[in-house]
């Protein structure tokens, strides 16, 4: 309850200041108007590249960063193959191609000097089907200068658990013949840690060890990207994409674990993966008939060995040690073929047609070994674990918009989509569904600088390949059985957005979203002792989520800027194993951020600092929960100089409040054995039994110092 006190209260917060702060506008006639202040031409909010120019910004993410009340929006991560448009970000009036490529790094490779303006519009009202409220087009220079630019950052950051020199891009772009390419590197490195005490309790509270904790985190993800696009003499537009990464991950957690009258134990957790995945994507438009015909085709791979390790030595030299190890090896790949038709009739109706075929796979080989007295790894049978599950599917959707008047407009679609999933192995089946898809969207702008966007969608949920095979975290000492019998989730969902452009004050935008699922996915029971991810009959979802930028500068404080966005959520469902109402497992409760900048006038010099905070609910099994919750807020302050020998240097301080990251495990069972005894069996239960123990652990990370140095050329 505390927890969403303190979020209602930084969105009262937030609608309050905005509120305030309006009365005052209409009195501070003398005040100057914030160059950030966009124009209105056709229904469309317009910034021109150079009102960003005090924020000296190198590439289009830049700019795209610091429109007011605009947040980027990827969509969701569990879209089926490429679908209608979702991301809320356009490139010259066209949708980002390929699903390796998101807004933020399509726009992070566009240098500043290319943008001509930015466009703000809402969805509904354009010739793109999916697209509903708050959307940005970029739009940039296409002349044929043939010039050739870049931009670069490198981003370290230091803790006390390491120190991290690798994180950063780079990227060129030019003209190619009469194209245009884009050539990019980067590597998205991490090198995180945490430590601190865990207490290990019986269902009464008595404690029956401690354990001492240091946990370190290593990820490299070298990726090299090109891109080529082209515009023909007769208005055809082509696209291609290519990208290959690597993904190396290292992972470890070393434990001293103490017992009072039992010797000490050590405990060791590792993981490691070396994955590899590559992915191409190519797209044409050309007129055909009065209108335009648009082919899509994509293919990706993806290659990933992991293995996962859990043991204890003992330090009395005679106990034996113990542990387990998992192996995985796991191809995933995904080819799509897609096609879109679009035309238009009198009155400026838009019509259209896309048609999809997709094939998905996942081929996976599981292994798990237990060591002997003897120290030697003994296998252990499972019996769902190699297995190669694919879907066919196909989908075929209609889409309709025309104004109804001149500040009401209707976009909308139906269609459907037919899929077959198959599975080989033990406990391999095959099955086929038909799910009807659609919406109905409706924009209107009352007044002007208020626009309203209403949407209602059914839509059918992308299934989790890993769901369907056997799985084991011996950190844990759990699994999961594999659920060959998965189907689809499917979901309604309404969602009202409002946006009110403030003047010289900014903007705010409140969507309020509602969204009732049927066969969501959640933990089942498989047998009497063990468990998978299964289907639920049905499951709620609402919330609100508010996005505010309020721009100072009528007050006489010119430059700055707060940034606010927040998000809460109700979910509920009936829980399969009590037979009572709870939360969506692992769902969103609430979520904030909130920035201040200040760009300080007739100089190249800037400061802000932030803080954000997030909950979730509780992590369900059926034999246990698991509980995350933050210490404290995270928080920040940074200083900027927008020119050091023609680079842009910030430094940034984080964690001031000192974030620590809380967990609790929560295990239902029965301890055997005496009290004190070292290490004794586990008989596990289910959640509605006795409580057998609790894991409560608090971990330390400890201030983050970041430099990030940025350039173009």
């Amino acid at each position: 309850m505390n927890d969403r006190i303190w979020v209602l209260t930084g969105i009262a917060m937030s609608a309050m200041i905005t509120s305030s702060l309006l009365p005052i506008a209409a009195q501070a006639q003398t005040a100057a108007l914030s160059s950030l202040q966009p124009r209105t031409e056709t229904g469309r909010q317009i910034y021109d590249a150079g009102q960003f120019s005090r924020f000296n910004p190198r590439t289009a993410l830049d700019m795209v960063r610091q429109v007011p009340g605009f947040t980027i929006d990827t969509g969701d991560g569990d879209e089926r193959g490429l679908g209608q448009a979702d991301e809320n970000v356009l490139i010259n009036g066209t949708r980002i191609s390929g699903k390796n490529v998101d807004a933020f790094t399509f726009l992070g490779r566009i240098s500043a000097s290319n943008v001509v303006r930015i466009e703000i519009v809402d969805g509904a009202t354009l010739s793109i089907s999916g697209l509903s409220g708050q959307v940005l087009n970029l739009v940039t220079d296409a002349s044929e200068t043939g010039s050739i630019s870049g931009n670069f950052k490198w981003d370290p950051r230091w803790r006390r658990s390491g120190n991290n020199w690798f994180a950063g891009e780079a990227s060129i772009s030019g003209k190619l013949g009469k194209g245009d390419f884009t050539l990019a590197v980067e590597n998205d490195a991490v090198r995180n840690g945490v430590e601190g005490p865990e207490q290990v309790t019986d269902r009464f509270g008595n404690l029956l060890f401690e354990r001492d904790e240091v946990a370190r985190y290593l990820q490299d993800r070298p990726k090299l990207s090109g891109s080529y696009s082209r515009t023909g003499d007769d208005g055809s537009l082509f696209n291609a994409n290519a990208a290959y990464q690597i993904f190396r991950k290292r992972e470890t957690v070393a434990t001293d674990r103490t017992q009072l009258g039992q010797p000490d134990i050590f405990e060791l957790y590792s993981s490691r993966e070396d994955e590899w995945n590559a992915e191409f994507s190519t797209d044409y438009e050309f007129g055909l008939g009065g209108g335009r015909l648009k082919l899509i085709g994509l293919q990706r791979f993806e290659h990933s060995p992991v293995s996962d390790f859990f043991g204890q030595t003992f330090s009395d030299g005679i106990t034996p040690a113990n542990g387990s190890r998992f192996d995985t090896v796991t191809d995933e790949g995904e080819s799509i073929l897609r096609a879109e038709y679009g035309w238009k009739t009198a009155g400026g109706t838009d019509w259209g047609i896309s048609v999809e075929g997709a094939y998905n796979f996942l081929d996976n080989e599981g292994a798990l070994a237990v060591l002997d007295t003897q120290g030697i790894f003994q296998p252990i049978a499972l019996t769902n674990a190699n297995s190669k599950v694919t879907e066919y599917r196909g989908e075929v959707i209609g889409s309709y918009g025309r104004p109804l008047t001149e500040t009401l407009t209707l976009q909308a679609t139906l269609g459907g989509e037919y899929s077959k999933i198959s599975q080989s192995g033990a406990a391999g089946q095959s099955r086929s569904f038909i799910r009807p898809k659609g919406s109905a969207s409706l924009a209107w702008k009352p007044q002007p600088g208020l626009d309203l966007s209403l949407k209602v969608e059914r839509s059918v949920g992308q299934l989790n390949f890993f769901d369907f095979v056997e799985s084991v975290d011996v950190s844990q000492n759990n699994g999961n059985a594999g659920n060959p019998a998965l189907v689809p989730p499917q979901s309604w969902r309404a969602e009202l957005e409002a946006t009110q452009k403030l003047g010289p004050w900014g903007s705010l935008t409140v969507n309020i979203y509602g969204e009732k699922f049927s066969d969501i996915v959640d933990s089942i029971p498989i047998t009497a002792t063990t468990e998978a991810r299964g289907n639920l009959d049905s499951a709620t979802s609402y919330g609100v989520g508010v996005v505010s930028s309020i721009l100072f500068d009528p007050i006489g404080w010119r430059g700055a800027k707060l940034d606010f966005e927040g998000e809460v959520r109700k979910s509920s469902l009936r829980d399969p194993l009590t037979g009572i109402f709870r939360r969506i497992s692992d769902d969103k409760i609430f979520t904030y951020e909130a920035t201040l900048r200040h760009d300080i006038p007739g100089s190249n010099w800037a400061w802000g600092a932030g803080i954000e905070d997030f909950r979730y609910s509780d992590f369900l099994r059926l034999d246990q929960t698991t509980r995350y919750r933050t210490g404290a807020p995270y928080t920040w302050a940074f200083v900027e100089h927008k020119d050091v020998f023609g680079l842009t240097v910030k430094a940034e301080l984080g964690n001031l409040l000192g974030r620590s990251e809380n967990f609790t495990r929560t295990a239902y069972g029965t301890i055997l054995g005496q009290p004190g005894d070292l290490d004794p069996p586990f008989i596990r239960g289910r959640r509605n039994g006795p409580l057998g123990f609790v894991e409560d652990r608090s971990r330390e990370f400890g201030l983050i110092y970041r430099l990030t140095i940025s350039g173009s050329f």
